[in-house]
Order: C-alpha cells, then structure tokens, then sequence
C-alpha cells in the first residue's frame, strides 16, 4: 500500500465509511500524533530502542481513541470492552534519534465485528522532508468483554454500534 501524508492538522480525525458490495464496512479513517523522542526512548547511542516506536503507536491509538469521546475507561465501564492487540507486522526503515520529531500517522483500515485492522506509520518530521518514513506497521485490534467487577476478560466481543457510529460519523 503506498501512503502519503494525509496533510492533516496534528490531533484530527477525518472519517469516511462506506458499505462494500458484499456487506462488509470499509473504512477511511485517519488520525495524526506528534512525538518528541526523549532519552529514555533510546539508547546509549541516541537511536530509539526497537520496541518504543510500538509505544509510539500504542499512543495514537490511544489519542484517536480519546479523540472519539472513547477513552480505555469509557470502554470498560459503558460498553464491557476492552481492546487488545492480536497481531502485528512491523517494518524498521531507519531510525530515529534522541531529540527528534516524529509523527505517527494511524489508517484505520478495516474493521471487523470483533476487530479492527489499523497501518500506522512514524514519519520524521524535519524541515527538509517532512515525510522521511522511519516505520510502517500493520496492528490488528480485537474486542474483549471484560467484566471489571472480578478483573476478568470474557472472550471476543462484537464491537458495539455506537462505537461504531463514533468512528465513522466524526
């Protein structure tokens, strides 16, 4: 899949879901989140640790999320649902330093019943090009029942309308 730069304004959201010919929902969904690389984020060399950049993309989630009105503790107390991730392929282009700029661009691509399949890709941003692209992911999402009275996930859930509704009418 070739990306560009959605052009949006850190913090927005664009959505367009449309229906396909066999039933299915596709979605066109982006969300943009500056990060500022911090020493602790690296090494002794100044390159950021590999597992970080999944930090990184971990908070866009988060951010779009929190964006939606749909922060973690909303889920779990209005809806029972917890997300979690399933899988996840990640490339390592080059990297990125201590003090450095990035960007995290995050596609909702598919959703699914119970899941949610998301490319998320960490640009360096810089005055000479703003879209040198440092890494690309793709992370698949899944919908847990949780029941917080006894800290305890249920199983697979099917993601509630209104959560939907959120994602697609904002």
């Amino acid at each position: 899949m070739q990306t560009k730069s959605s052009g949006l304004a850190e913090g927005s959201l664009q959505a367009d879901g449309s229906l396909q010919a066999d039933g299915s929902l596709q979605a066109k969904s982006s969300f943009s989140w500056p990060i500022q690389v911090y020493y602790e984020d690296t090494d002794c060399g100044g390159v950021v640790y590999h597992s970080n950049y999944l930090k990184f993309m971990e908070r866009a989630r988060t951010e779009w999320l929190r964006h939606l009105g749909l922060q973690q503790d909303i889920l779990i107390d209005k809806f029972g649902v917890i997300f979690a991730v399933r899988s996840l392929s990640i490339d390592y282009l080059k990297p990125a330093l201590f003090n450095q700029m990035l960007r995290v661009e995050t596609y909702l691509e598919k959703p699914g019943k119970v899941s949610l399949l998301f490319k998320q890709l960490i640009y360096l941003v810089n005055e000479k090009n703003n879209n040198e692209l440092l890494s690309s992911a793709d992370v698949k999402i899944v919908s847990l029942a949780y029941d917080k009275q006894n800290n305890k996930m249920m199983g697979p859930k099917k993601l509630p309308a209104e959560i939907y509704q959120l994602m697609f009418n904002n």
